[in-house]
């Protein structure tokens, strides 16, 4: 099954395997057959995938062909295939919601976290390197945390099971121009795989009004990445992950606007927004060193992290000052170290024990340069001759969690899993908690699984993203906060509760029905508040969120098809961080209201079907949302804060490819895709709404072409 719902699942049949894997008693010698290290690698990989625990908590699964299926196929950005998943929903600037959450996924590399980088790790992860990708949600057993809302964990490909590779080229609408290569390939006991592409496109970011080619909106985007893998013996394993990813961006330009502030600078006053020039660049590295051992009822992997992540934003100097009285320039740099181990060992057929430990050290800096006009006590400009402020810091946190628990099989039908969990961090602000996780899945029949659970989560803020602005610099000047509250986001606590059931019919078919409760103490959310597209967190004193999930997929030869339905509710009350970027009678109003979060879609819905005949596929896919939240203004003038959701949206698009045998010359794959195909103009953003910076518009309708030739 290429798309597979695999909800919850401890059997085979649901694609979740628990039990231990099997050894392959003979040594490996020292020129080993082809044939035995891959039997070796295979058992590696189940041992791997078995230290992982699933028990209660709903899976979707999507592997490298599902992905090649789609419209774009592997030329799609990873944010684009995350969303054909359940409850999850788009936003601004790259972002993914999953389960009404801001900032809640956790990206993983074959079970090894990846810290969080000031980049969105969509745009740093390319599908190219995927196998296969798990997006876990639920209440989460004990090895699974920091980030909760979704564990999106991704086994990369291997040289050894899929040698060879392509070289494409790919392109079309909005200036869109993408060669990409991938290879793999193995030497006795060593493989490799390694891809690599350059994107250009003149849609870099989320158009700010209605046209399909928006002023000043150019992308120059590289990445590459490589995986390499030697097993000394059949017992243990080596592997390297490397990873890089540069982004150049515009920001795009509305036409038709002057500046409203009534400033003048230097003499000027007026300046049109479509020659305002401001850019971005984001830099990402990482790299993980991981050792594997595998004998008799013992999977131990161990995994050193690091991580580099940078963000440069350049202001237009006149332009941004006449428009939002600053122009600032910014540097964020994080710097991450990490150290992972995860261990199973199985005690009989009844009890499986999961333990381990993560430790993280960041080192993160920040500098700004702002150049802004100096104003009198009531806010009138004084002079029309720019003044610069510089506000530099430099922080550093540090990250331990550690887990144990035990996965018993009561009876063969019924498994429990339960386990607790201790987190604790030091940074700007510091906490701990001890976590408690139970979850039981029922099989009263081979296919059918119920579950529900019970899990205590602990999530710091994000480090990497926590301004530290000096409000008093800002004091009589154009860029004073309309708020002198500063404090800190604290790490958000919370109990989630998920039940859920699945259901094979007629061998084909799964169905799936899942529903979550949440509640919190220091809701973490973000928001854009300056002309850098740099997110900054804040925190609700209270919060709390519901939904109810639909899945259902189907496969029969060469025919596949899926479809998602989720229904959610997202609230917070009482901002408590970072107050001083809110007016006080916003937050006035939300110190005594349950509002709902910016990021809330109340219905979000996902499908697509693929079908193969004679080496010709044709695919479709499409998402449906009633839109992000907004302010609601009432007749009267008053407002309520995310009061009002954006019209409903759908995206349809469309994909046809070819692959056309060429006998000595190897193959070659032609496609022609449809982006948004009925051309349906729609607002992620209209510029309004709690930490919202500027209207958004989804994709205009774009053709693409590729072809990819086998190497």
């Amino acid at each position: 099954m290429a798309w597979a719902f695999a909800a919850f699942a401890t059997t085979p049949a649901f694609g979740a395997a628990t039990v231990p894997a099997s050894h392959v008693p003979d040594q490996i010698t020292d020129n080993p057959p082809i044939e035995d290290i891959v039997v070796t690698a295979k058992r590696l990989d189940e041992a791997r995938t078995g230290i992982e625990n699933r028990t209660g908590a709903s899976t979707y699964v999507i592997d490298a062909a599902a992905i090649a299926a789609t419209p774009g196929g592997d030329n799609t950005l990873l944010n684009q295939v995350i969303l054909q998943t359940p409850d999850v929903a788009q936003d601004s600037f790259g972002q993914i919601h999953i389960r009404g959450e801001h900032n809640g996924a956790q990206y993983r590399l074959n079970g090894i976290i990846l810290p969080e980088g000031i980049s969105v790790f969509g745009q740093t992860l390319d599908p190219r390197l995927i196998s296969s990708m798990k997006v876990i949600t639920g209440a989460l057993p004990a090895e699974y945390g920091l980030r909760t809302a979704g564990i999106i964990d991704l086994t990369t490909k291997s040289g050894l099971f899929a040698p060879g590779g392509s070289a494409s080229i790919y392109g079309g609408s909005h200036g869109t121009i993408e060669p990409s290569f991938n290879y793999g390939g193995s030497a006795g006991a060593f493989n490799y795989f390694v891809s690599g592409d350059f994107l250009h496109n003149n849609l870099g970011i989320e158009s700010p009004d209605r046209s399909s080619n928006p002023r000043h909106d150019a992308t120059n985007q590289y990445h590459g990445f490589g995986y390499f893998e030697d097993i000394p013996n059949d017992e243990n394993r080596v592997t390297v992950v490397l990873g890089t990813s540069h982004g150049h961006f515009q920001i795009p330009d509305r036409v038709g606007i002057q500046p409203a502030l009534g400033l003048t600078i230097n003499g000027r006053t007026a300046y049109p927004s479509q020659n305002l020039n401001e850019n971005q660049r984001e830099i990402t590295h990482f790299g993980i060193l991981s050792l594997q051992h595998s004998v008799g009822n013992l999977d131990v992997q161990s995994s050193l992290i690091g991580r580099y992540s940078s963000l440069t934003f350049m202001p237009d100097p006149l332009g941004d000052l006449l428009y939002n009285g600053i122009s600032q320039q910014a540097y964020k740099r994080d710097v991450a170290l990490g150290f992972q181990t995860d261990g199973s060992y199985h005690l009989g057929d009844t009890h499986t024990l999961r333990a381990g430990f993560y430790i993280q050290r960041d080192r993160a800096t920040s500098l700004t340069t702002s150049q802004v006009l100096p104003t009198d006590q009531a806010g009138n400009q004084i002079g029309d001759t720019p003044v610069s402020i510089l506000d530099n810091s430099a922080r550093t946190q540090w990250i331990e969690s550690v887990y144990l628990q035990d996965e018993w099989k009561l009876v063969p039908a019924l498994t429990v899993n339960y386990g607790l969990r201790y987190d604790h961090f030091a940074a700007y602000t510091s906490g701990s908690q001890f976590s408690p996780r139970v979850n039981m899945v029922w099989q009263p029949a081979d296919d059918t699984a119920i579950h529900a659970g019970y899990s205590r989560y602990f999530s710091p803020p994000p480090f990497e993203l926590v301004g530290n602005v000096t409000i008093a610099k800002f004091s009589n000047t154009t860029a004073a906060a309309p708020s002198s509250l500063t404090d800190l986001p604290k790490a958000e606590q919370a109990n989630a509760f998920d039940v859920g059931a699945a259901q094979k019919l007629f061998g084909a078919l799964t169905v799936g029905i899942d529903s979550y409760y949440k509640k919190s103490r220091n809701l973490i959310d973000e928001g854009q508040f300056g002309a850098p597209i740099i997110l900054t967190p804040f925190s609700y004193y209270d919060g709390k969120q519901y939904g109810l999930e639909f899945t259902a997929s189907y496969t029969s030869g060469p025919f596949s098809t899926y479809g998602n339905l989720a229904f959610q509710s997202a609230k917070g009350r009482n901002i408590t961080a970072a107050q001083f970027n809110f007016a006080p009678d916003e937050l006035a109003y939300i110190a005594n209201h349950y509002i709902d979060l910016d990021h809330e879609q109340r219905i979000t819905a996902s499908a697509g079907t693929s079908y193969l005949w004679r080496g010709t596929r044709v695919s479709a896919d499409i998402l449906v949302g009633s839109g992000l939240r907004a302010t609601l203004v009432s007749p009267d003038g008053s407002s309520v804060p995310n009061g009002a959701h954006l019209p409903y949206y759908t995206q349809v698009n469309l994909g046809v490819s070819h692959a056309f045998d060429l006998a000595r010359l190897g193959g070659l794959t032609a496609r022609l895709d449809v982006i948004n195909a009925f051309d349906h103009v729609y607002e992620i953003r209209n510029g309004t709404g709690v930490g919202v910076g500027a209207p958004q518009y989804g994709p205009r309708r774009g053709f693409f072409v590729g072809l990819s030739k086998s190497l």
